[in-house]
């Protein structure tokens, strides 16, 4: 099943980089989500997540949606789903 992703997070926090550097280096574009400057954004999350941690990966698989916390889990987790 096709996956889509989002990944909720902002500038200045470490771990949100983190995931961001793994991103940039192995050419995989995702809809960032800044949980600081964008009000909905962090409603959603609370709302879908149950808390507002960033870096937070939203997974939509068909209507299922996934809410993955951490960041060295969100880069296995796409490190897998793109062969990096």
């Amino acid at each position: 099943m096709v996956e889509t992703y989002q990944l909720f997070q902002y500038e200045s926090c470490p771990f949100c980089y983190r995931v961001r550097q793994f991103l940039e280096v192995n050419g995989i574009d995702l809809e960032f989500r800044d949980t600081l400057l964008d009000v909905d954004a962090r409603s959603e999350l609370m709302e879908g997540g149950g808390r507002t941690s960033v870096p937070c990966l939203r997974i939509q698989r068909g209507p299922q949606v996934l809410w993955l916390y951490e960041s060295l889990d969100i880069i296995g987790y796409l490190g897998t789903r793109f062969g990096v």
